[in-house]
């Protein structure tokens, strides 16, 4: 497995570096949807925000590392000279830290919250930072509004940046594709950081208070502590998926971060497998690639109907064919989490 990952891009990119490219974005919603998995897989809290993190970390690093505060802040200016440009090594912990204090705020106040009504909540608080970050250029212009923030470094990996082409003698390798190895180690890393976590003592509280809140608080767990601590390790995960965007893509907006996107999120981790990493890396791929690949067959059908049916719909359509189908096939995911005790040895006494 880890040999067809790194040769993917290799392959990929000899088809266009488009191909690449949905490889890149995918990853990056698998981050997403590692993180979205802690709160709504391990804790069973159902969050419909967390594209606000998302944003945060896109634009904390997009503020860090692009002109726009020196030219907005005279005094910012003159402290740096030679323009505002942080290492992403010191503004990924940054993008992390302040997600994961905006997490533990939006718990806070939600811990008596359970099912609808904490959704109900916490979609509110994802709405409320795209407003803010679309409403805050005035009176002090901090995020650009509507427009949007550009002109954002690229990510520099011992020196070498990686908006350039990298060339081995051998092979060259073109932008995209090192974003892929970026990515790549991101996500290794983060699967391993959730890993330890499912199999922790934290980890296995979290899945107690998923399954009866009541019952663990009775066993002497501290609910509202281990609450707090799901939102904010969640949403430093956000954090960071969200400065690797602001770098791939050089630029961001309000639009990017629509409630839409906290929606197929969602769906990456409930279509996957709630609370299994496999089964959600599995979902956010699938979800993540899907919409680019059918572009490739929405456009023959609208071919077919002499352009009466738009693309664009039915691709859309043709997602929501897919998702429904898979959901009424595999009500627990695509690959649940296996039953707990099913492999046990019926002579060792529990079945």
């Amino acid at each position: 497995m880890a040999g067809a990952l790194l040769l993917l891009p290799l392959v990929l990119q000899s088809f266009g570096n488009a191909w690449v490219r949905i490889a890149d974005m995918s990853l990056l919603y698998v981050l997403l949807a590692l993180g979205l998995n802690i709160v709504v897989g391990y804790a069973g809290l159902l969050d419909l925000g967390y594209v606000a993190f998302f944003a945060l970390g896109a634009y904390m690093f997009a503020l860090l590392a692009s002109p726009h505060l020196t030219e907005v802040f005279p005094w910012i200016a003159a402290m740096f000279p030679d323009g505002l440009h942080l290492s992403l090594w010191l503004v990924l912990p940054l993008a992390a830290g302040t997600a994961g204090l905006a997490g533990v705020l939006l718990g806070a106040p939600t811990l008596k919250l359970r099912g609808d009504y904490l959704a109900i909540v916490t979609l509110g608080f994802g709405e409320i930072i795209r407003v803010f970050l679309n409403n805050l250029d005035h009176p002090i212009n901090i995020t650009n509004g509507p427009r949007g923030l550009g002109q954002i470094d690229p990510v520099s990996v011992l020196g070498y940046p990686l908006s350039k082409r990298l060339d081995l003698g051998f092979i060259e390798l073109p932008s995209v594709t090192l974003y892929y190895y970026l990515f790549l180690t991101l996500v290794v890393v983060s699967v391993v950081i959730c890993h330890r976590l499912e199999y922790s003592r934290i980890g296995r509280a979290w899945m107690a208070i998923r399954e009866d809140e009541i019952a663990a608080k009775a066993m002497g767990l501290n609910t509202r502590n281990l609450k707090l601590m799901a939102f904010g390790m969640g949403a430093s995960f956000g954090g960071v998926s969200g400065a690797m965007f602001a770098a791939f893509q050089s630029f961001v907006s309000p639009e990017s971060f629509s409630l839409m996107e906290s929606v197929m999120i969602v769906a990456m981790v409930v279509l996957g497998g709630l609370g299994h990493l496999p089964g959600v890396i599995l979902g956010a791929v699938l979800l993540a690639a899907l919409p680019e690949v059918l572009r490739f067959v929405a456009g023959p059908i609208q071919e077919m109907t002499d352009g009466r049916l738009d693309a664009a719909i039915m691709r859309q359509l043709l997602i929501a064919l897919a998702m429904v189908t898979i959901m009424i096939w595999k009500p627990r995911g695509l690959w649940p989490t296996p039953e707990h005790g099913k492999n046990l040895n019926p002579q060792g006494g529990a079945r």
